[in-house]
């Protein structure tokens, strides 16, 4: 099995090259738009900062968005507008950006993830919900794992959403992209969510769209089936496209969320 090929999503994606500008761009318009406090410092690194925003009123609880990109690309400027729908449905959102590989390791991005949750939950009330993309799924599902996140922290998180997550870290060990991540076996395994019993409680929905590559929709599967919770197989979209119902505060998933 060629594993980059398994791997690659924009090589399969027409028009992949688009989304990230227009990501940037959409992003930066609604940050214009919002009330949002920027950079809050949750550790000591440059990354180490997300942006808070906040909802018209007391909000209902806060969003924390995890971003994507192999653990390798992005923060958290591309994507701001995927906070509009829980904002626009009463709910506060953070969006951490965090160190990228090959500076840091999977487990310390974990650690630094955790550290933004903990963070935000300082600066809202209420119940908390994790959502993260790709990469992004694969952390904000490490947070209600092994006691990553601190006890008081952990008791208010009521769902988590990994969307396309990476839930099995061993295969990534074949790919090219292991020269930065410099993954193990040791570390893969204590990585790889689906080898821990999520906390008790927290209700888990599993996204992935159904025209992504065969080894995302095995990845979603198979974290459903070990943590025995909803998967959703969203029609027609692609690794690049399913985040979008976090734009859009009259998508299904939006009201389900942050009713």
């Amino acid at each position: 099995m060629d594993w980059d090929d398994a791997y690659s999503n924009g090589a399969y994606i027409e028009g992949a090259e688009g989304y990230p500008p227009r990501w940037e761009q959409e992003a930066a318009a609604f940050r214009n738009s919002s009330d949002v406090e920027l950079d809050v410092a949750y550790g000591a690194g440059e990354r180490h900062k997300f942006d808070l925003f906040r909802p018209r009123g007391a909000a209902n609880g806060l969003l924390v968005f995890v971003h994507g990109g192999y653990w390798m690309a992005f923060d958290k400027s591309y994507w701001s507008h995927f906070a509009r729908a829980a904002v626009e449905r009463g709910w506060a959102v953070a969006l951490p950006s965090y160190d990228l590989a090959p500076e840091v390791r999977i487990s310390d991005i974990t650690k630094q993830v955790a550290a933004a949750v903990t963070k935000a939950c300082t600066l809202v009330d209420g119940p908390i919900v994790l959502a993260g993309h790709s990469a992004g799924g694969h952390l904000v599902a490490r947070m209600i794992c092994d006691e990553v996140l601190p006890e008081d922290v952990a008791a208010r998180v009521s769902r988590i959403v990994p969307f396309s997550p990476l839930a099995d870290l061993r295969p990534l060990m074949k790919t090219a992209m292991n020269d930065k991540l410099r993954l193990d076996a040791a570390e893969a395994d204590a990585e790889s969510p689906m080898w821990y019993a999520p906390r008790a409680g927290v209700d888990v929905t599993v996204l992935v769209g159904a025209a992504e590559r065969p080894v995302f929709l095995d990845q979603a599967r198979r974290l459903s089936e070990a943590w025995d919770c909803d998967l959703v197989v969203a029609g027609s979209k692609h690794h690049f496209d399913v985040i979008d119902a976090f734009a859009d505060p009259d998508s299904d998933m939006a009201r389900m969320l942050f009713s």
